[in-house]
């Protein structure tokens, strides 16, 4: 007797992973790895030259299917028009200069560029190269191109390059091109037109710490996992990103520019530098509200039959409010994030007006909730009243709704 309901196969989403001839080439077998075990159906099309760095061999055996390389290869399955027809996401890692100048031109002169003309999908760019090629005009013309047709060009990682050179240039981490793929498949049609694109976003990420003497420090248990997805959703979504980072431990999202900071002062700084041609700033940090007001230069020692001398606090400066009142261009978004124990909306109610930012997510912190979790919950309240509730979910949905009411704010 056969099933009343027969179960249907679950279509797995189809991906094109192009590969370009760059040292980084090897790096792709870790990104093609994560996509075939998450359950993606990869065709790898590796130019001629990324043939010389790693062997069809392995990239079909990687993916479990056969690796299309040349334009005449089955011809009578058209594979320089059904490859691109079919893909529900297109990503090229490494991306070459000389393959980003040609898409960028329209070139079709092999499988890999007629893939990226015939392709009606989202298409990431992970670009690696030297700093010097990264850097000339010729190529930053490209990638502004590329971006303005609606492609996701993630920017390049800082590092060691081939050689003894050291720059930007280096492929991002394998696992968080992934991630971007990842977040860029889960947005679907909306991903083919990044709302982001052409868009400067700061974020801040983590949690301060400020220093007691030279091994102790008052902190606070922010991961700065909120922050970081909300860097990755704006990378995957075509933003230019800086990432202030506050002690986190966390890799660097793929794309966005890192700067490391420890004490709420850096991150005043830092902040306020990025910020001044950013078209949104969003304050995820948990930024220290008070510091020790004496450092003390040794270790403070544990002496037997005396108490410790009291710490004496100051209050650190109020970012949030600062960067809110003083805007460092016209149309400036500023949205704030407001961690609290009790009485949860009225006190995010009056820290959105206390404040004076465009956009405040509260939400209920405590030793097991939102720190340190993959998931979160929250009330984003605006200053012209409107209130959005995100439902308990993974950080990159609340992340997700924190850009799609940015964006429609910005535009």
């Amino acid at each position: 007797m056969e099933p009343e309901h027969p179960v249907q196969p679950v279509a797995r989403p189809k991906v094109v992973l192009g590969v370009s001839g760059g040292i980084a080439a090897y790096k792709a077998c870790e990104l093609l790895r994560r996509l075939t075990e998450s359950g993606h159906d990869v065709q790898v099309v590796p130019t001629a030259s990324a043939l010389h760095f790693v062997g069809e061999a392995t990239w079909s055996a990687l993916s479990g299917n056969r690796v299309a390389t040349e334009v005449w290869d089955s011809v009578h399955e058209v594979p320089h028009v059904r490859i691109g027809q079919a893909a529900d996401l297109v990503v090229v890692a490494p991306a070459t200069a000389d393959t980003l100048a040609r898409a960028a031109h329209g070139l079709a002169d092999d499988l890999l560029t007629n893939t990226l003309l015939t392709a009606r999908c989202p298409v990431v760019f992970a670009p690696a190269m030297h700093t010097e090629m990264w850097e000339h005009p010729a190529t930053r013309e490209n990638v502004a191109t590329l971006r303005r047709r609606g492609a996701v060009v993630i920017e390049p990682a800082t590092g060691r390059l081939t050689g003894t050179d050291t720059g930007k240039g280096r492929l991002p981490d394998p696992g968080e091109i992934f991630e971007t793929c990842r977040r860029v498949l889960a947005r679907g049609a909306r991903a083919v037109e990044p709302d982001l694109a052409g868009r400067h976003v700061v974020v801040s990420a983590g949690g301060t710490r400020e220093p007691l003497d030279p091994v102790r420090f008052l902190g606070n248990r922010s991961s700065g996992k909120q922050g970081y997805a909300l860097a990755r959703t704006a990378v995957a979504r075509g933003a230019r990103v800086t990432l202030v980072a506050a002690n986190t431990g966390l890799p660097d999202p793929a794309g966005a520019d890192v700067v490391p900071v420890g004490t709420a002062v850096q991150l005043r700084e830092a902040v306020l530098k990025a910020a001044a041609d950013a078209d949104a700033v969003v304050m995820a940090a948990a930024v220290a509200d008070f510091r020790p007001g004496r450092y003390a230069e040794g270790k403070i020692k544990k002496r037997e039959g005396e108490e410790p001398a009291p710490v004496e606090l100051v209050r650190n400066p109020d970012i949030l409010a600062e960067i809110s009142a003083e805007r460092a261009r016209p149309g400036q978004l500023v949205v704030g994030f407001a961690a609290e124990t009790d009485d949860v909306v009225a006190n995010g109610r009056a820290k959105l007006a206390r404040k004076g930012c465009d956009l405040l997510v509260v939400n209920e912190v405590g030793e097991r909730k939102t720190f340190g979790a993959e998931e979160n919950e929250a009330l984003i309240l605006a200053a012209d009243g409107a209130e959005t509730s995100v439902p308990y979910g993974p950080k990159e949905a609340l992340a997700d709704t924190v850009w799609d009411l940015v964006a429609a704010r910005l535009s």
